[in-house]
């Protein structure tokens, strides 16, 4: 079975492996037990998620070709996929967890908010951004990329811009550089008035 890349998802898949050992790297540097990976696409990170051991690992997928192409490349899947929009599912674990993936770039601010929804369960996050987004999230006060989103995010996380990662690494190569970051929530919560009203804002 193949499967074929959906521009209309924002699919631009990791093919290489030296990228995919350096985000696992990354997340070996904590203790956990519970691991959401989001858009695992055709894989390319998963298979080495899987390896982690110990710990219950989900993904959340939405393109059903994906779906079914992953839980026959990795029999090891069956049963850890959610096959769900990530911006509309439930919170998918009781207790901490992490969240990893290659984000889909049209929805990855979108994805942060989810993720900040979630943020009492949430202590550190690795993701794959389209370049500017990474840079406007790790934005420092007086930066020209500082800005909401730069202070939504830094409200309730430490942000480490980790590596850049080029087009040649993907299939497509998409049209943009990508960066991987991380985000560990800040031990000192931000307090505010009204929480609510100001991640809308």
């Amino acid at each position: 079975m193949a499967y074929t890349l959906k521009k209309s998802l924002g699919q631009h898949f990791l093919k290489d492996e030296n990228i995919c050992k350096k985000i696992v790297s990354a997340l070996k540097q904590y203790e956990f037990t519970q691991l959401l990976e989001v858009g695992p696409g055709g894989g390319a990170l998963t298979k080495y998620l899987l390896q982690i051991p110990d710990i219950n690992f989900k993904a959340v997928e939405v393109d059903n070709e994906k779906v079914e192409w992953l839980e026959m490349a990795y029999p090891a899947m069956k049963r850890k996929i959610i096959h769900q929009n990530f911006l509309d599912m439930d919170i998918p674990f009781e207790g901490s967890f992490v969240v990893a993936g290659n984000f889909p770039y049209n929805i990855s601010s979108q994805i942060l908010f989810k993720i900040l929804e979630w943020k009492t369960q949430i202590p550190f996050v690795i993701g794959m951004f389209q370049k500017e987004v990474a840079q406007r999230i790790a934005g420092k006060p007086g930066n020209k990329v500082y800005g909401i989103l730069s202070v939504l995010i830094q409200a309730f996380y430490n942000v480490e811009y980790l590596f850049d990662v080029p087009p040649g690494c993907f299939i497509p190569p998409p049209e943009v550089m990508s960066t991987v970051i991380k985000l560990e929530r800040k031990t000192e919560g931000f307090i505010v008035s009204n929480e609510k009203d100001f991640l809308n804002w």
